[in-house]
């Protein structure tokens, strides 16, 4: 008899993920792939937007196809602040741009200009991050590349398009919209006005409860198909749907995301300069977010200390914690050397580094530096917590991801934390799992 299954894509920046649960929400299989990127029609570095849609269909297909299992329910969690835009054919007219792709200088003054920046930051609790700002995407495309622009039926979000691959349906919801977009007004609950000045909201199609599914036939059977989620917002949806005291979240990975549910007091202009932002939580209420490029950093300093010190691309992660290195940066208080490369340049991020400049060489081993890279972002991570918490007297810290998995950095945060109560989860599932809550 086969086995009733729900399948769940998670979608990162770096990998790509299929998972298969049974109906008590347990794992039975994840599978991880890795697309080369292409460029966009600038030359600019950019996911295959059409290698991960034939996977996606492929490995569905796979799974019906396969007398052991019954698909009974399809979800999925991708990262955020990428738009597809689809045209009335329902095929995509752009590329999934980039969100590190620049923001043209003339076009951020039109904007700002219009619409006055601590405003509308304010207002739309999104700090200026150019093309992470998804909805300045749309704004681009419109001022640059107007002919495309005409093209555009929908703009989806990409977990609301991988879901529309399967189901057809054009839908937004929440937690995406809630994503630094700079186009939700906080207060409103509604589209800020430059989204209807602009013309875009007419590109925008409903929006859904992130719970929302539709029912399809895929391989000749009935299938619940959700709408798709936002991956940080999912992964918080694992702990809120089971955790009834408040809590913070820290999701490690490329970047790293602190989410308060439990936010104190209105989000400050100061904040937001910071890289401090709202996001919607899947009940839309408000989830006050900090983020750092903690893994994308980490990937830069590892690559130049292995050119440095002649070693291959994954050693560092058998350096062990050597508790002599930790004795002279930790305990003795020398202030860090290191001074992040990738990390926008805020005001945390130099309140934290001050003028310290960052030069491996100085060092006699691989091991040494690598201590000072993990000692200097262990530090970044509790700045980045502590401006999450506010004035939230929250105590209780979940960490997963990547990163829990590395026992130097763990080691690192736990004295520079004491008195909070820290809970490390090896849960890769996070974001998958939260998917699959979404159809519970």
């Amino acid at each position: 008899m086969a086995r009733p299954v729900i399948a769940i894509f998670d979608i990162g920046k770096t990998n790509k993920k299929f998972f298969l649960f049974d109906e008590e929400l347990n794992e039975i299989s994840e599978e991880y792939v890795k697309f080369p990127t292409i460029e966009d029609e600038d030359g600019e570095e950019c996911d295959d937007l059409e290698k991960i849609s034939s996977w996606a269909k492929e490995k569905v297909r796979e799974l019906c196809d396969n007398p052991d299992y019954e698909l009974k329910a399809l979800n999925f969690s991708t990262y955020g602040a990428s738009f597809v835009s689809i045209g009335v054919d329902g095929k995509p007219v752009t590329p999934i741009y980039n969100y590190l792709k620049a923001f043209p200088e003339d076009l951020h003054a039109e904007f700002y200009g219009a619409y006055p920046e601590e405003e509308i930051n304010r207002i739309t609790a999104s700090p200026t991050l150019g093309m992470l700002n998804s909805g300045l995407q749309l704004y681009w495309i419109k001022k640059k590349r107007p002919e495309v622009f005409k093209r555009i039926k929908y703009a989806l979000h990409l977990p609301q398009y991988i879901s529309y691959l399967f189901t057809g349906e054009a839908v937004a919801e929440p937690t995406s919209i809630g994503c630094h977009t700079k186009m939700w007004d906080f207060p409103k609950k509604d589209y800020h006005q430059w989204v209807y000045e602009e013309g875009v909201a007419e590109k925008l199609p409903q929006i859904v409860p992130t719970t929302h599914y539709f029912t399809k036939k895929i391989g000749g059977k009935p299938v619940k198909v959700g709408v798709g989620i936002h991956d940080s917002s999912s992964a918080l949806a694992s702990y809120l749907l089971k955790i009834d005291e408040p809590f913070v979240l820290i999701s490690t990975g490329t970047w790293s995301i602190t989410l308060n549910p439990y936010p104190v007091g209105n989000l400050t202009f100061e904040e937001l300069q910071n890289d401090c932002l709202n996001f919607l939580s899947i009940h839309g209420t408000t989830v006050k977010a900090s983020r750092f490029f903690l893994g994308y950093e980490l990937d830069h300093q590892v690559e130049k200390l292995n050119t440095l010190f002649h070693k291959m691309p994954k050693y560092y992660k058998d350096v062990p914690c050597d508790e002599g290195i930790l004795q002279g940066i930790v305990f003795e208080d020398i202030p860090a050397t290191f001074h992040p490369e990738t990390m926008a340049a805020t005001p945390l991020v130099e309140e934290v580094f001050s003028d310290n400049r960052w030069d491996p060489a100085q060092y006699e081993s691989f091991e040494q530096a690598y201590h000072q890279v993990i000692w200097g972002l262990a530090r970044m991570q509790v700045a980045s917590l502590k401006l999450a918490l506010g004035d939230s007297d929250i105590k209780k810290v979940y960490i997963d991801g990547g990163f829990v998995h590395n026992r130097l950095f763990i080691r690192m945060l736990e004295e520079l934390l004491p008195g909070f109560e820290l809970q490390f989860s090896d849960f890769p599932l996070g974001s998958a799992y939260g998917a699959a809550l979404m159809l519970k």
